[in-house]
């Protein structure tokens, strides 16, 4: 797979910044959009090509009602086309909530000493990786705060301790991790362990915006956390993801400055995002924020079409921020992976409460659904959840990745594991009912697949039924 990543002002070169706001700002008030101009930038981007910072902005300052409802419509039938029906799954784990580091909007930051601190023990560990096993996740991201504690090493050992966890047929297949920038050193270690994603969320990408909220600790460093995902590629570690914190910043220069990270790791490393979030601030412990770029229900519905159609071939990430209502509709344009079953508070997995106490956990959640609920609301939208984990352990991550995602060919791969994944769970989790209904969508996703892989995809079910676990292409 080769890229051909656009130049911009500032030089993509390794492990040095490449954002300037002047430029990124003079784009967005100097291009005129018309709903000509975005019926020819949505085909561009439905033959899965990635827009540029010009194009982004383009669709961005589009405001007529219909050039939107083509946004939208767009971005559906593009998520359509590349993922099918498939919506990836996963939970994230707090392993521990210390922090150096002094931000505004985050309820671990340093100064809180309302904020109960824990890190999880080895035992607590396990205790909350078996419960997880037994409500059926197979895909988990461990969250770290910024802390000394929290190094390399530290991170690899928990990593492999999850590994290492097996409840009846439950068994963690795939760990992302969500914490701190570290060295290049650090990320080898880190890669070692056998991760898969490696998510660090730049949270704006504006610097004098960025120095208002980071008021101390090495998170403070703009160029050190806009160069990190540089030093995880040299380390090795090929499939990274971007974030921007919606609500620090105004909405249209984060969306812009994540096309142009995009731009970045394609010009210097021939890989683009594994994943892209995009996170709206929500209630926090000791939160000290105005609402000054608060985006709307509407705006986010924008932000993720838009973005959808920026970079077709980028997993999209909706966390249970957001409550189930927005999650439901968010899905349709373009998000590809969600949580379920989400619990921030450490070690309350093993527990019956949910997440109410922000003292305990680093901002409110507002979709506390199960996951067994998630997954039925999926079902009867006939969307195919999806516990997948294949490419990951195939080898086909990073550039190898991206010779199957930006074309759309993953397609071929990912319908059918989630097939094989949800059966999985319709037979060692699913309530009689999800099972019913599980069966039905697994039927209808079948008539996607060619005569030959649904002779096989059959074969393998019947293995599942037999006893056999992960099954995959």
């Amino acid at each position: 797979m080769q890229f051909r990543p656009e130049t911009y002002r500032l030089p993509d070169l390794p492990m040095q910044p490449f954002v300037d706001s002047e430029e990124i700002w003079e784009y967005l008030n100097s291009t005129l959009s018309t709903p000509e101009k975005v019926r020819n930038i949505i085909s561009k981007s439905l033959d899965k090509n990635r827009l540029n910072l010009e194009e982004t902005a383009i669709l961005i300052n589009a405001n007529d009602k219909e050039s939107i409802e083509y946004i939208k419509r767009g971005a559906r039938d593009l998520k359509k086309k590349i993922y099918g029906n498939r919506i990836v799954i996963f939970a994230p784990l707090y392993i521990g909530n210390k922090c150096s580091n002094n931000c505004t909007y985050c309820g671990f930051r340093a100064s809180n000493k309302g904020q109960v601190r824990k890190t999880l023990t080895n035992d607590e560990l396990v205790k909350e990786v078996e419960a997880l096993e037994e409500n059926g996740q197979k895909r988990l991201i461990l969250v770290y705060g910024e802390h000394a504690q929290y190094n390399p090493r530290f991170i690899a050992d928990t990593v492999r301790k999850v590994y290492s966890v097996e409840k009846g047929n439950g068994k963690i297949r795939r760990i992302n991790i969500n914490a701190a920038p570290l060295e290049i050193d650090g990320f080898r270690i880190v890669k070692e362990a056998g991760i898969g994603t490696y998510q660090i969320f730049q949270e704006t990408y504006d610097r004098e915006a960025y120095k208002t909220y980071h008021l101390r600790g090495r998170k403070a460093d703009f160029n050190y956390r806009l160069t990190a995902l540089d030093r995880a590629q040299e380390a090795g570690i090929d499939d990274v993801g971007i974030g921007a914190l919606i609500g620090l910043y105004d909405w249209r220069f984060e969306v812009m400055g994540l096309v142009r990270h995009t731009n970045h790791l394609e010009a210097c490393y021939n890989v683009g995002p594994h994943t892209i979030s995009f996170p709206r601030i929500k209630d926090a412990s000791m939160l000290q924020m105005g609402d000054r770029y608060f985006a709307s229900d509407e705006d986010f519905t924008r932000l993720v079409a838009i973005l959808r159609l920026a970079v077709p071939y980028t997993g999209m990430i909706l966390t249970a921020r957001e409550p189930a209502r927005l999650r439901n509709e968010l899905i349709q344009y373009g998000v590809s992976q969600i949580d379920g079953g989400t619990k921030v508070e450490l070690g309350s997995y093993v527990s019956s409460e949910q997440n109410h106490d922000l003292n305990r956990g680093q901002f409110r959640i507002n979709d506390n659904r199960s996951l067994n609920e998630i997954i039925d609301e999926l079902l009867a939208q006939d969307m195919l959840p999806s516990f997948c984990t294949a490419c990951y352990r195939l080898g086909r991550t990073g550039e190898h990745f991206m010779e199957f995602s930006v074309p759309g060919f993953i397609k071929r791969f990912c319908t059918p594991n989630a097939i094989l994944t949800l059966a999985e769970y319709l037979v060692d989790y699913a309530p009689e009912r999800t099972a019913k209904e599980g069966w039905k969508v697994i039927e209808k996703n079948m008539d996607s697949l060619s005569e030959s892989m649904q002779k096989e995809v059959r074969h393998r079910i019947v293995k599942i039924k037999e006893g056999e676990r992960d099954l995959y292409f």
